[in-house]
């Protein structure tokens, strides 16, 4: 069993916040110490700059949701961090991947899929991802209801913005992170996280899908969306985004690429150099579309293998890069559309057995 703490929101957002902060508390220090530290040496950001940047973005939130400063600010209060690093958690999309893109670092991080029940050998529909990012980062799974409306996600702990899970109407979504050469955190358009929430939030996927497509984003990102009525690809951009629909007869998948940038119009600023994004993306597309019929069984081992090695989809810190810069499957997720249930581990999917958490689960949890 994983360790990973579950949380209920329930309140204000204020009080959600705090129950946030307090719950994850030495989580979130650790987040704020490793982000801190990835500012500086990973995106060269000054001290200046980096408050600079930071109180811009509290503005950009603030502009957007009022709703999400106050549970920053919650989370800030609880977690007894201050709220300059809250907002820098929050953020720290747009303020590192727009550094890495003008750098031309490649994005190496996280591989998703959709799968459609046509496809399974349960009659379920399903989307997950192996998501791969700092081995040093912490996470939380938090659950709270809206209006009828139950939601259970994965977060870095103080982030506020959930980016992976699945809610009571069947809406479920798993991201990548994408990177092209008009990416630029000076934008000041609506921030990674604050749409992820917003798309967990919905009741259709038309909605959903519109959270993930509209407006112009600082930052490239690949949202994989799902419900009960099907699986929807958004590949966004500061200059637009494109929708790919999963097929009856195939499975999608989507690393961390553009399938077709020129469709877009963007550059991806690395691609000059050797990246694992083609070799997971074409990895996990063969092993999920060999199988006759698709089981959870294969889903889960599709996530644990190692072929290629540094470059496979079950990711392990690569001992000759920089030790700071060390990725590693930080969270796996399967999500299970029709019947509301998240399989998941911390860590590397092949280090440990996946857990179980539903919809049930968390509903029961609200309730108590």
């Amino acid at each position: 069993m994983s360790d990973l703490p579950l949380v209920p929101l329930s309140g204000s957002p204020l009080e959600r916040g705090r129950r946030h902060g307090e719950a994850l508390s030495e989580r979130i220090a650790e987040n704020v110490d490793l982000y801190n530290t990835r500012m500086r040496r990973d995106a060269g950001i000054s001290d200046d700059d980096l408050t600079r940047r930071v109180d811009f973005y509290h503005d950009v939130f603030r502009r957007f949701s009022p709703d999400y400063v106050t549970t920053m600010t919650g989370i800030a209060e609880g977690s007894r961090q201050t709220l300059s690093d809250i907002v820098m958690l929050n953020a720290r999309f747009e303020l590192l991947y727009s550094a890495w893109s003008a750098a031309g670092t490649p994005t190496t991080e996280c591989t998703g899929f959709g799968a459609l029940r046509s496809l399974s050998s349960d009659d379920t529909q399903r989307i997950g991802q192996n998501w791969d990012w700092f081995d040093r980062v912490r996470g939380g799974l938090l659950t709270w209801e809206d209006d009828g409306l139950t939601t259970l996600a994965y977060t870095e702990a103080g982030i506020a913005g959930v980016k992976i899970g699945v809610n009571s109407a069947g809406i479920g979504l798993c991201v990548n992170g994408l990177s092209s050469d008009i990416d630029d955190w000076s934008r000041g358009g609506l921030p990674f996280h604050l749409r992820t929430s917003m798309i967990l939030a919905s009741r259709s996927l038309t909605e959903a899908v519109g959270h993930a497509s509209v407006g112009t984003p600082s930052c490239s990102a690949n949202f994989l969306i799902g419900s009960r009525e099907g699986i929807v690809d958004v590949e966004s951009s500061p200059v637009g985004a494109r929708r790919i629909e999963a097929q009856p007869d195939r499975v999608l998948v989507h690393a961390n690429h553009f399938l077709d940038p020129e469709v877009l119009g963007v550059t991806q600023t690395w691609r000059t150099k050797p990246v694992t994004t083609f070799h997971r993306h074409e990895r996990l597309e063969k092993l999920l579309n060999e199988p006759e019929t698709l089981s959870a069984e294969d889903i889960q081992a599709s996530l644990c293998d190692h072929e290629g090695q540094i470059k496979a989809v079950c990711r392990h810190p690569d001992p000759e890069t920089a030790e700071h810069m060390r990725i590693h499957t930080a969270f796996t997720a399967i999500i299970d559309l029709d019947n509301g249930r998240l399989d998941y581990t911390e860590g590397p999917p092949c280090e440990s057995d996946f857990t179980t958490v539903t919809l049930a689960d968390a509903a029961e949890l609200l309730g108590a």
